[in-house]
């Protein structure tokens, strides 16, 4: 009897141990999965690129929430904001030219504050890019543009702002292309049907990437049975992509 109960006391103690072992590989993979997120923020924070457009408003007391409107200041904005120069230059009344490439919009803010402190007490500067946007192409029932309104968008967003995939597209393929000044030209894929093996980073996507959805077999078997607008169409949406890059890459 004794025995027994000794039998069972250890049992009880490695199923224990073993729950443990258990919790804390989950924690661990928790830990990992957030640190993951982290890094991916920080590494996604879009930077001002030559031939942005920004947004630029300027306060000359931020308690009072005053606005120094750039046109007080001498420059008459239009509309479509401030074009960064080839040179990754603004220019700006009083301070004159400010380089802003290669800065998030924070730091670029900051730095046209510390220039605007030579003439005013407490600046403030907010500033957005007005054009970021992703090219959303292939086998989507609304390809296009789809503009971002914020600092990242995940895949799943920026499919459901083209209207969703269709029913001949390839799901378990999907092609990201993504540009950056430190690492040049990428390609990914994404396989949607795989939930277990989808990671954070695979998902986020950058101002001006492109998102391209291929067509199934059974489309590709009828645009090569002999119908020709699918023909072109399919040909158009190929060559986009590489058109995209190329521009992106001047």
């Amino acid at each position: 009897m004794l025995k027994m109960r000794s039998m069972l006391w250890i049992g009880v103690l490695l199923l224990l141990s073993g729950c443990a072992d258990n919790y804390q590989l989950l924690q661990t993979k928790k830990n990992e999965t957030q640190q993951s997120q982290r890094v991916t923020d920080r590494s996604i924070e879009y930077r001002i690129l030559p031939q942005d457009r920004l947004e630029v408003i300027l306060y000359k007391n931020p308690e009072q929430n005053a606005v120094a409107s750039l046109q007080e200041l001498g420059q008459k904005m239009n509309r479509n904001g401030i074009l960064v120069n080839a040179s990754g230059y603004i220019t700006l009344p009083l301070i004159n030219k400010v380089k802003v490439a290669g800065l998030t919009q924070t730091q670029a803010a900051d730095r046209i504050a510390r220039q605007y402190r030579k003439y005013l007490n407490t600046p403030s500067v907010y500033l957005e890019v007005l054009n970021k946007r992703i090219f959303v192409l292939g086998e989507v029932k609304k390809p296009g543009v789809v503009k971002l309104d914020k600092e990242k968008m995940t895949l799943f967003e920026a499919i459901a702002f083209a209207g969703d995939l269709t029913d001949s597209a390839v799901r378990n393929n999907i092609i990201i292309i993504s540009h950056s000044a430190h690492n040049g030209m990428q390609m990914r894929r994404v396989d949607l049907t795989n939930f277990d093996k989808m990671h954070y980073a695979e998902l986020m996507l950058r101002p001006n990437d492109i998102v391209y959805v291929q067509p199934n077999n059974w489309k590709e078997f009828k645009v090569a049975s002999g119908d020709v607008t699918s023909i072109f169409e399919t040909v158009s949406k190929v060559a986009s992509p590489f058109v995209t890059i190329k521009y992106l890459k001047d």
